[in-house]
Parts: structure tokens; sequence; C-alpha cells
């Protein structure tokens, strides 16, 4: 199974953000956008794994703690890797240092399960919408439609839990299916 872990939007953001999408689909209507459902901020991609692996995994992050919810503001879009040669088109993301913390402390736990830690530095964000693959692609028009945005703050949430989620790959895109929940902050006196 392929798994990852993430954080879900609230409600009031996700339509904020499909409304964003809505305002930039016409610029580029040839990115494949993401659905509703499936937005959310992933904290760490685990990959394919046994599925007789599953309970140490959710063992390993039920232990997973942090002393507040994460701070997280939604701002301005761009392009992963970058303008060159983009791959993504996300919206980035402004967190107090809660958001990263967890991402390590979720690394921590899954490392002495044989999990790979991620090479790259954590870099949090939503993505809207993915470019076709070898196909180069005109940003001129979805720039300027970011340019005219009347605003580049989009949002923010202060999550308190974070899921395990299966991804189940078809040429129809990723479905993805939540397998547990898990709060991380802990509730005071515990």
């Amino acid at each position: 199974m392929r798994l990852f872990v993430a954080i879900a939007l609230d409600e009031t953001l996700r339509r904020a953000i499909v409304q964003l999408q809505q305002v930039l689909k016409p610029a580029a209507p040839a990115l494949r956008w993401v659905r509703p459902e499936g937005m959310h901020l992933t904290l760490k991609f685990i990959g394919h794994v046994e599925d007789d692996t599953l309970p140490q995994i959710t063992k390993a992050l039920a232990q997973v703690k942090a002393d507040a919810p994460a701070e997280i503001d939604c701002r301005e879009a761009g392009f992963l890797p970058n303008e060159r040669r983009p791959r993504v088109l996300f919206v980035a993301i402004n967190a107090d240092p809660v958001l990263a913390e967890l991402a390590q402390k979720i690394e921590d736990a899954l490392a002495p399960l044989g999990i790979e830690r991620e090479s790259r530095s954590f870099r949090p964000h939503l993505t809207l919408a993915r470019f076709p693959k070898g196909k180069p692609s005109n940003l001129r028009p979805l720039k300027e439609k970011i340019s005219q945005l009347p605003s580049r703050n989009f949002g923010q949430f202060y999550p308190e839990e974070f899921f395990l989620i299966q991804s189940q790959l078809s040429p129809g895109g990723a479905k993805y299916t939540t397998l547990e929940r898990f709060f991380f902050v802990e509730a005071p006196g515990n």
C-alpha cells in the first residue's frame, strides 16, 4: 500500500482555495487541477509499504505530540520547483515552528521502522494543480491572473490533528482513503 501523512484543510480554507482555483483555471486549462476532496497539507510521504507494517506505523504515529496546535497561514501562489520548469502550482504555507517540529517528530517516529527520511528540507505547501509532463507551458496568462488577485491571503487555520492516508493511483487521478486520525495536541492534564 502507498501511504502518506497529512493535515486536512478546514472547510473555510478549502472553500477559499477552491475559489482561487476557479479564478485561475481559465488562465491554465491544460493543468491537472486538484479535486477539492483531495486537498491536504503533506507532512510526510511514506511511499509503498507492506500491509503488515500498518500496525507499527499507526502505533508510531500515535506517539507524536506537540504542545499547541499549528498556526498555518496560506499566502501567495507560485510554482515548484521554479518558474523555468514548473511541475506544480501551489499556495505557500507560512506556519509557526509547531508545523516543522511536527513534521520532524513524524520523521523521527517512522525512521526506526525503516521508513526513509526525507532528504529535502520540509517546505509546506498546498498543491493547486500539476503541469502536464514534458509539455512546455505558457505561464504568462497564469502569472497575470495571479498578479491581479485582490488578496494574496487565502486563509488561516489551526489544526490539532493529522491523518494517515492511503493513496491509490489510477488514470483518473489518485484516490485517497483515510486510515487513521491522530490528535497531536494533548488535552491539559494528560
